[in-house]
Formats: C-alpha cells, sequence, structure tokens
C-alpha cells in the first residue's frame, strides 16, 4: 500500500516548521507591534476543531510566559447571538487553516468592532480571515489534503510561539524555536508500535495531560475518533479521578502525555494509578514506575516538550487507522473544511 496522505503530511512537519520560521518574520514582528501597543489584559482566541486544540495551547502559552489570562470566545456569539464582545484590552487571535469558516470570521470581525486588536493565524492567504484581521501570520504549512489536520494544527501553534517569543523577556523559546526544526525530525523516528498493537481493537479511551499537554490530549483524541473510530476523551489528569475514572476497568487503555514541566509529576502520578487498577496505561514520562514508556524526543523548552508529543501520536494514529481497516486521509462522514455558521 503507498503511504496515505496523511502520512506524507506528517513527515513534511519539520519542512513545514522551518518554512514557517524562516519566512514569517516580517509578519510576526507587525503582530508583536500591534500587541505591546495594546497592553492586553486579556489573550482571546476564536477557532473550532484541531484549530481549537492549538488556541487551547497558546492560551496556556501565553497564559504561562506573560503572566496575561487567556478566554476563549465562541464563534457562534456573533454568528448566531449577534454579540459584540467588549474587548478594548484584548488581542484577540484568530486560527484557521482555509480562512473561510463563515462563524470564525464573523466573531473575529467582532471582536475588532468591540476593539480588540485582531491577529490570524491562517493557512490561506488572501482569505476572508485574514481580511477581517488587523494582522495575518500565514502559517506556511502548505497544502493538506488528508481530512486530518497534522502539519498545518502545528503550524498554528509554532506561529503563535513565534509571536510569545518575540513578546517573552528572557528569549528562551526563541532559541529553542531556532532548533525545534531539528528536534521535530527525531521525533519522526520515535514510534509507538506497542501502542497501536495495544489499540488495535479499542471500542473507547483515555487521553490524559496537563497544561499546554491537555491540548494535546484532546487534539490526540479528536484524532481518534476521525481517523481510528476509537470512542476518545481527554482529561485534565487532575480531573480524571473525579468522576471518569468509574470507567476504567481492567483493560481500559489510557495514554498519559506529560511535557518536561512542573506538571510532569502529577501526570505520571494518576497514570501509575490508573494502571494499579488494571488500566492498560502508556505515558510519554520515564518517571511512571507502571505504565509503559511512550518515547518522545527532549524539544529544549517546556512548551516545546509539550507540543513535540503530537508527532508520534499522529504517526501512531496513521498506522493505528490502517490497522484497523479505515483510511485516515477520508473519513466517512467528514469533509475537509467545515463552514459553520
Amino acid at each position: 500500500m503507498s503511504a496515505t496522505y496523511m502520512r506524507r503530511e506528517i513527515e513534511e512537519i519539520p519542512e513545514a516548521a522551518e518554512r514557517l520560521l524562516a519566512g514569517a518574520a516580517p509578519a510576526v514582528a507587525e503582530a508583536a507591534r500591534a500587541f505591546r501597543s495594546r497592553d492586553p489584559l486579556v489573550v482571546a482566541t476564536v477557532a473550532r476543531g484541531s484549530s481549537d486544540h492549538a488556541a487551547h495551547f497558546l492560551k496556556y502559552a501565553y497564559e504561562l510566559v506573560l503572566g496575561i489570562p487567556g478566554a476563549s470566545l465562541g464563534p457562534s456569539l456573533a454568528s448566531v447571538y449577534g454579540l459584540v464582545p467588549r474587548l478594548e484590552r484584548a488581542v484577540v487571535i484568530a486560527i484557521s487553516q482555509s480562512g473561510q469558516s463563515p462563524d470564525i470570521v464573523s466573531m473575529t470581525k467582532a471582536a475588532r468592532n468591540g476593539g480588540g486588536s485582531t491577529i490570524a493565524l491562517v493557512n490561506t492567504l488572501p482569505s476572508p480571515l485574514a481580511d477581517a484581521s488587523d494582522v495575518a501570520i500565514d502559517i506556511a504549512a502548505g497544502p493538506e489534503r488528508s481530512v486530518a489536520a497534522t502539519k498545518s494544527f502545528v503550524n498554528s501553534i509554532i506561529a503563535g510561539l513565534a509571536l510569545l517569543a518575540e513578546l517573552e523577556p528572557a528569549g528562551s523559546l526563541k532559541s529553542a524555536l531556532a532548533a525545534f526544526p531539528q528536534r521535530l525530525h527525531e521525533a519522526l523516528d520515535a514510534k509507538w508500535a506497542p501502542l497501536v498493537e495495544d489499540l488495535a481493537d479499542a471500542r473507547s479511551l483515555y487521553v490524559l495531560g496537563r497544561g499546554p499537554s491537555l491540548a494535546i490530549a484532546g487534539e490526540t483524541a479528536l484524532k481518534f475518533k476521525e481517523t481510528c473510530g476509537i470512542h476518545a476523551e481527554a482529561y485534565s489528569a487532575a480531573e480524571v479521578m473525579h468522576g471518569p475514572v468509574e470507567l476504567v476497568e481492567p483493560g481500559f487503555p489510557v495514554i498519559a502525555l506529560a511535557g518536561r514541566d512542573r506538571a510532569e509529576a502529577s501526570v505520571a502520578e494518576i497514570a501509575d494509578e490508573l494502571a494499579s487498577k488494571g488500566a492498560i496505561v502508556h505515558a510519554t514520562t520515564a518517571i511512571c514506575r507502571q505504565a509503559a514508556l511512550l518515547h518522545v524526543p527532549a524539544a529544549g523548552h517546556p512548551l516545546l516538550d509539550a507540543l513535540i508529543q503530537v508527532v508520534p501520536a499522529y504517526t501512531c494514529l496513521e498506522a493505528l487507522s490502517r490497522r484497523r481497516g479505515r483510511d485516515p486521509d477520508a473519513p466517512a462522514r467528514l469533509r475537509k473544511i467545515t463552514e459553520t455558521v
């Protein structure tokens, strides 16, 4: 069988990241000037689907690095309810691969009309979303033919982190980003073959994370649904024991994603506790004593350590989809661009 589009596009992630970092500097600098001039009290996001998971990641990133709280704006606030929010001291980041979804465009226009400074992260220029924003950053992921977004998800986050790196006082993120394409190449070699085998007949599973890794858990769970037909739910490792654990019977699959940050130990603790209950647990942290280890290369910065986990996760998902007799490029009930009103 020839390689799927999804597989090819996963393998293009390092080059796409390098292309973005090499070409986006002028737009990123313009966005940084707009950000500083607004001196925001909040960073709000507008997105759906995989792009919303990218937005969730950036919410944590901006909160952790700048101490500015993040908030997600529901696109239907404008498209359905006709609201113009008060955003005079806000920067609004809108994320969309196509830049065409009517409700994302509508909410971005409303945010701008409400006084917000709007920045679009898009894979298509020109586009309605780019036109609706004060500044547009081309994420430069290139054409993506598989329904499952992969390289556009990673590049959306990298674009947001490139902006954050311009605003960060310490400068550690900028230097780590420069080396990140090479780390992404290394991540392509992190095969999770035992996990593919353990999930070959799975019907349901949990994906856990905390902090920025929770956003990666959400993206991974979505991809289990759309590429593998597995019911997957993402939970914070801090919350899974508050109710969802009731479904964790012996043999229940759990994936625990833990970046190399202050949340790692707590994720490992919960992963081991679930493993002690008989769950089949795989984790990306070597701190675990009972969960099986999923190898992930170090990325040189806590935020990038969280993000890089998605690359071997995508590789695993593509292989698992084929293992289960599915076509990850063309799920039966999905299409590439969803234009929600």
